[in-house]
């Protein structure tokens, strides 16, 4: 049996760098990737958070994730771009075209990266390394923005190597360069270990990728639970998962309600909210994708709307998780006036493939095991199966939108 070979092809700066190139078409002679810009917010109004960067900005600190109010602070004449995912889906199809000529399997695992299979291919295109830099050179000539693709003998080794130095370059962590290449790093760098996980680590001496390949597996799974197997094995290079054929990723998913009645108060605003956030979510689990960035939606009694949005640590598909980050911003957002319509939207969406064992920061094994059971219930006898206690004699409906039929709440759901 041959040797796996996949590639990571990851995009440098995505939505940054094609934004710039769409602009340069146009006939705008600055280039955005060589002053300090992102991409995210509205300038204007000074909120939302930076979707993306670019190398001069990152030189003030600027980072994906943070408010633009905090990067504005960071850099005052930092230029600003709102985001266009139109042209962002076309970016992406243009370069899966490319892919498409040098393996019939390629899975993206989001908008800016796709995994290629290359297996058994060198006697079409060459080796391995020689191919990838003929993509990454006919990715930068063709479509003119650059990619790193990093090599490996399964997705989780392609995807760490294409994370090592940026811009423009090919990377391979093969078996035997594992101990050089990843185990210095921090596991900070390790997929799945998040900023409370890394935490829990460093607490215990933990604190490069090596030293937690070098630990006792039932060692981590005392306090880390399943999640302490999967980063183990992750430290290691132990993944198995295929590449899959798959269409282009979905943006996002959303779901919003035009309510009866003018919302007043925070109780009945949460409940709303988690009632939209138990579709949304079911959703988001039967296309085994997770998020990475939870948005809200609020247009008050005056007809006026405002968003507020969080970029996660680490993508998630779970219902508690998505309320609880969701509910947090509606805290910050809400004027306290009354709403006539709510909505939330989950975006930076990725495939739950390389983490199938469990795809949250910590202990969480049980609470996915409960997400799905209760979707599988909802699916076969219907969404009123199984009710949060909460909506009882509170005349809410407990699910709103998506898999609601339209007859059945005709003035209420809405997808965004």
């Amino acid at each position: 049996m041959s040797k796996r070979t996949i590639f990571h092809v990851d995009v440098n700066s995505a939505y940054l760098s094609w934004e710039a190139i769409d602009r340069l078409e146009k006939g705008y002679e600055l280039d955005l990737r060589t002053v300090p810009s992102i991409v995210g917010g509205d300038e204007e109004k000074r909120h939302g958070i930076v979707l993306a960067k670019s190398i001069p900005a990152k030189k003030y600190g600027i980072s994906t994730g943070e408010t633009l109010f905090m990067a504005k602070r960071k850099c005052p004449f930092l230029k600003t771009v709102p985001p266009n995912y139109t042209l962002y889906t076309r970016c992406s199809e243009e370069m899966v075209r490319v892919l498409e000529e040098y393996s019939p399997l390629i899975q993206q695992y989001s908008i800016d990266e796709m995994f290629l299979d290359y297996t058994n291919m060198e006697k079409h295109f060459g080796e391995e390394i020689t191919a990838a830099h003929e993509i990454k050179e006919r990715i930068k000539k063709e479509l003119g923005f650059t990619v790193n693709i990093g090599i490996g003998p399964n997705k989780l080794l392609a995807k760490m190597a294409s994370e090592l130095k940026k811009p423009d370059r090919v990377h391979t962590i093969y078996p035997d360069e594992i101990a050089d290449k990843m185990w210095p790093l921090d596991t900070k760098e390790l997929l799945m270990v998040g900023s409370r996980t890394r935490e829990k680590l460093a607490n215990r001496g933990i604190k490069t990728i090596g030293e937690l390949a070098r630990s006792k597996p039932y060692y981590l799974e005392r306090f880390l639970k399943s999640h302490g197997i999967l980063i183990w094995n992750y430290a290691n290079g132990i993944e198995n998962s295929p590449v899959r054929r798959e269409g282009l990723p979905m943006k996002g998913l959303g779901n919003s309600s035009t309510l009866p009645f003018d919302v007043k108060d925070m109780d009945t605003a949460k409940k709303i909210l988690l009632s939209l956030t138990e579709t949304v979510s079911m959703r988001l689990r039967k296309s085994k994708k997770s998020a990475g960035l939870v948005s809200i939606k609020l247009k008050n009694s005056s007809f006026l709307s405002y968003s507020h949005q969080k970029k996660l640590e680490v993508p998630t598909d779970s219902t508690k998780k998505v309320y609880h980050h969701a509910k947090e911003l509606l805290k910050e957002a809400w004027q306290k006036e009354p709403i006539r319509h709510m909505g939330i939207h989950l975006s930076d969406l990725c495939s739950n493939e390389l983490h199938q064992l469990t795809i949250f920061s910590y202990n969480n094994e049980k609470e996915s095991k409960m997400d799905n059971a209760i979707d599988k219930l909802r699916q076969k006898y219907g969404h009123e199966v199984l009710i949060r206690s909460c909506f009882l004699h509170s005349g809410l409906d407990p699910m709103l939108g998506g898999v609601i039929k339209e007859k059945d709440y005709p003035m209420m759901s809405s997808l965004l």
